[in-house]
């Protein structure tokens, strides 16, 4: 099974997302958007930056 990304109102009553990974354990989370189209947005948005992104380790070690 693959990640997810959930779509959830927080308290303020803006729109988050959450990407859970298969185990169910939460890898990422959004800011607030003012709008769940906007939140909609943000989760296509990962997941064109992410298909092929490369690590760049920033450590110096």
């Amino acid at each position: 099974m693959a990640g997810k990304f959930e779509i959830f109102k927080d308290k303020s009553g803006g729109y988050r997302f959450r990407l859970k990974a298969a185990n169910g354990e939460q890898v990422a989370s959004s800011e607030s958007y003012t709008t769940k189209a906007s939140a909609i947005g943000g989760t296509e948005a990962v997941q064109r930056a992410a298909d092929g992104a490369s690590v760049v380790d920033l450590t110096g070690e």
